[in-house]
């Protein structure tokens, strides 16, 4: 969502002036905000690309600009001189004088750094799997490594080194939509069942994009200030005490690794405790 909106208006313009406003927001740059700066200014941005939940500027020298956004990051366009919202962090003017890019970030746990990456993959992330729409996505070999992991569903979904991009919402709805419980055991599925749930995966996180993301608050908007819409259409997550879609019986929620996971008790039955 966040590479569709920002990549028309990025791609083919060229860095003109990087502003760091808060340098917590490139604490990961080895080099500091200057250094930053630097290795931004005079670089020309070519199309972007994304692996999971991290985005990068792929850049005419074959380096970077890889960014994170965290819980409340997000980039903004803005016409050169209009004020700052506030609680803009990064600011990129192009040498075309046209609209600015301005990463906000309210509790900046997101941040950005140049990276080496040498024309692909930068090295940061070589290690975060592929989502289910990328070209390097390979559904069976996912589906022989989730059988082999020794966990419930719900965890190995969130491992970002098995599969990329499902968070804890698309987790449950993936979950919900494949009738299956989040602390069932992975070894138990069977390829089929597997498969069922790759397939669920893919077609909430396809009916997401479409939406535009989820959005609960003025924090989650896209680059052009608009809300997603996707929460409109959630089945189980945030849902609890209502009726399930599918059977009508009222929606639970659990905790779950310092969240939430919420599943219907009667088409996500909860696998048996060993005594």
């Amino acid at each position: 969502m966040v590479r569709r909106g920002l990549d028309p208006l990025v791609v083919g313009r060229t860095v003109a002036a990087v502003d760091v406003r808060h340098p917590r927001s490139v604490r990961r740059h080895v080099g500091g905000p200057e250094d930053f700066a630097r290795r931004l200014v005079g670089r020309t941005v070519l199309p972007l690309r994304r692996r999971g939940k991290y985005l990068w500027w792929p850049l005419d020298d074959g380096g970077a600009l890889l960014t994170h956004l965290g819980m409340t990051g997000q980039f903004r366009v803005d016409d050169p001189g209009a004020p700052d919202e506030r609680h803009v962090r990064v600011r990129f003017g192009f040498a075309d004088d046209g609209p600015e890019i301005r990463f906000c970030d309210q509790r900046m746990f997101g941040g950005l750094l140049v990276s080496p990456a040498a024309g692909g993959i930068p090295p940061e992330i070589r290690h975060i799997a592929p989502d289910p729409f990328d070209p390097a996505f390979d559904r069976d070999d996912v589906i022989t490594a989730l059988r082999h992991r020794r966990s419930g569903l719900k965890r190995a979904l969130l491992d970002q080194t098995l599969v990329s991009g499902i968070g804890n919402i698309y987790a449950d709805e993936s979950l919900w939509e494949a009738r299956m419980h989040g602390a069932r055991p992975t070894g138990a599925l069977t390829r089929a069942r597997a498969g069922t749930l790759l397939d669920a995966v893919a077609a909430i996180m396809s009916d997401a994009l479409a939406a535009g993301g989820t959005t609960f608050d003025g924090l989650y908007v896209r680059v052009n200030g608009e809300s997603g819409y996707f929460d409109r259409s959630l089945r189980v997550y945030g849902r609890e005490g209502l009726p399930c879609p599918r059977c009508g019986t009222p929606i639970v929620r659990e905790r779950f690794m310092n969240r939430s996971s919420y599943f219907c008790p009667v088409c996500q039955r909860p696998p048996r405790r060993r005594r």
